[in-house]
């Protein structure tokens, strides 16, 4: 994915469990809902998914050949 197309870019390979969905959660709560997040992780947050789908967000994940997931996150338009 492209870092530039995304409105914040959050870098959590370096953080330890849970401060990437801690982070993340913070940040898409002051997000203005027509903006993007791009998180950057090394293994796959499965229960930031959960929480994304039930607070109407939408996410598009990539694995990287380095094997970096980066997921893509918006929220929903109703």
């Amino acid at each position: 994915m492209d870092a530039k197309k995304a409105d914040i870019v959050i870098d959590a390979r370096e953080m330890e469990p849970p401060e990437p969905f801690v982070v993340t959660m913070d940040a898409l709560d002051a997000m203005d809902p027509s903006h993007t997040l791009l998180l950057i992780l090394t293994r796959e947050p499965h229960p930031l998914y959960r929480t994304l789908q039930k607070q109407g967000y939408a996410y598009r994940t990539e694995i990287t050949a380095d094997y970096t997931i980066e997921i893509l996150i918006w929220r929903k338009v109703p």
